[in-house]
């Protein structure tokens, strides 16, 4: 049988900890769990020993997307389970997602439901990236950014390089996997309302969750976000020729800018394709 590894990042969880550590033991009791204290400055290790939970200390916050690489690099199992370790994430739905895996799928995902969302913006936002990610993938992406995921561990560990150390690990791990033809499956959840304080700021990570819609794209297959920008560039060219031939019969420096604009987008577009896929090839 495969062994389990259970990776919690945890940054000053210890309440919610308290109560989801007894809970995760007694539904995965073979498992190996990790705690991933990043910097707290609570009582998140003496949570963890009390519940004789292995925690692993950073000296200082690195963020949420380090603890993981932490937290895989650590891990012995051959398949690794993620969850945030807030109490949104029921322990036993995890036999439901490693049932899923066993289907042949190298990665299943948690995908939330309207409900779950914490909050209508955060909602929203979520689904049109969601929304995003299925028209680039062409794959039906039910959850882009959930952190409550099962994979298995040599696939996932290939990518450790990709992701980031902040809030937008999901994102990059799923269209890593999408982009290698690795088989990404989802199953709903039903995610509770956290314990504690959330660590996101709206108007700080907002800006930084504005960035996933470029890496969406630019992980999986750059030419799908520079090709249409190039397209726009000469149409917009051709457009202001239009009316310069009709109102002054001549061609204007601004339409040449534009078609120029097109060409070099283009063609970042074909050097970022080339970078995209010396990123994925696996070494021999």
């Amino acid at each position: 049988m495969s062994r389990i590894s259970i990776i919690l990042p945890a940054k000053n969880e210890a309440a919610a900890l308290a109560a989801l550590l007894p809970r995760l033991a007694a539904a995965q009791p073979d498992a190996e769990i990790l705690v991933m204290d990043d910097g707290s400055t609570d009582n998140t290790r003496d949570v963890c020993a009390a519940a004789g939970i292995r925690c692993v200390s950073a000296p200082y916050s690195m963020g949420n997307g380090a603890a993981i690489k932490r937290g895989a690099r650590a891990a012995t199992g051959d398949i690794l389970v993620f969850m945030d370790g807030d109490g949104q994430h029921d322990p036993a739905d995890i036999a439901r997602l490693l049932a899923r895996l066993d289907e042949g799928y190298d990665m299943v995902v948690g995908a939330r439901d309207w409900g779950s969302q914490a909050g209508v913006g955060r909602g929203v936002a979520n689904t049109f990236y969601n929304w995003l990610a299925s028209r680039i993938t062409g794959h039906a992406v039910a959850d882009l950014t959930s952190g409550f995921r099962v994979a298995r561990a040599d696939k996932f560990k290939e990518f450790l390089h990709l992701l980031p150390n902040g809030f937008s690990y999901p994102t990059t791990s799923t269209m890593a996997f999408f982009r290698s033809a690795y088989g990404v499956a989802y199953e709903p959840i039903k995610a509770a309302q956290r314990i504690g304080k959330s660590h996101i700021k709206p108007l700080r990570d907002g800006l930084r969750f504005l960035l996933i819609i470029f890496k969406i794209a630019t992980l999986y297959s750059p030419l799908k976000l520079f090709v249409p920008a190039s397209a726009l560039f000469f149409a917009l060219g051709l457009a202001n020729y239009a009316y310069t031939f009709i109102t002054t019969g001549r061609l204007t420096n601004m339409s040449t800018l534009m078609w120029s604009a097109s060409v070099i987008v283009f063609l970042i577009g074909l050097v970022s394709e080339q970078i995209t896929a010396l990123t994925y090839r696996r070494a021999d």
